[in-house]
């Protein structure tokens, strides 16, 4: 897979291409991630890609024109354009699936008081990370680049994302290490027990336990 990621703050990626599984998974070849500057498209002298919006308003906005030379500079026909914005569709584990599947996907990411109306006909989709408003959609492009990396077959094992939280609308179950006893909150004897079938009972009886009480919304969807 190759992600290729639009954004004026190219800086902001370093740390996070260079550490844990998005480097691994660089460095094995499962995946290709670029990140263009923005900028590096301005035909401005000062390579301007921002200005004041029409209308009047507080606030810089992202002009078309860099980001159309962008995307058309790097689309191919595997390509799946995203733009990142509260405005968009809420992000979920099904769409991080989806989206692994994809040979391509290239990320815009917003600013300041947002993007020229017309950048929207360049995206596949639209899609938001949550009800908030960020500085910009760096960090929500690294959200989603994440979430889908690390589904991509042999980023990691697969049994460890089967049961993620929000597969089959249900939170993860509890899990526990060394030592047995610690500040006298004991791991489940269940778990010691060695007996297969009852661990998997109670997993699965923690995680609807736990979806219950802390997102019962989900339960309303299985």
């Amino acid at each position: 897979m190759r992600i290729d990621i639009l954004t004026i703050f190219p800086n902001m990626f370093n740390g996070f291409l260079t550490e844990s599984i998005i480097k691994r998974a660089i460095q094995d070849k499962y995946v290709d991630i670029q990140i263009h500057d923005i900028r590096a498209y301005s035909k401005d002298k000062h390579k301007k890609v921002d200005d004041y919006g029409f209308g009047g308003g507080k606030g810089m906005v992202l002009m078309p024109e860099p980001i159309f030379d962008a995307v058309e500079d790097i689309k191919t026909k595997d390509s799946k354009v995203i733009l990142m914005t509260p405005q968009g569709e809420p992000y979920k584990q099904a769409k991080a699936y989806d989206l692994a599947k994809e040979k391509h996907l290239i990320i815009i990411c917003g600013h300041y008081e947002g993007f020229d109306e017309r950048i929207r006909s360049l995206a596949d989709m639209e899609i938001s990370i949550g009800d908030y408003v960020l500085t910009g959609g760096e960090l929500a492009s690294m959200v989603i680049t994440d979430s889908i990396v690390r589904l991509i077959d042999g980023v990691i094992e697969k049994d460890s994302h089967l049961n993620d939280s929000f597969n089959n609308n249900l939170l993860d179950y509890p899990v526990y290490t060394k030592p047995v006893d610690f500040k006298g909150m004991k791991v489940p004897e269940v778990l010691l027990s060695g007996h297969h079938a009852n661990i998997e009972k109670f997993r699965k009886e923690e995680s609807l336990k736990r979806t219950k009480e802390r997102r019962p919304d989900l339960l309303e969807k299985r």
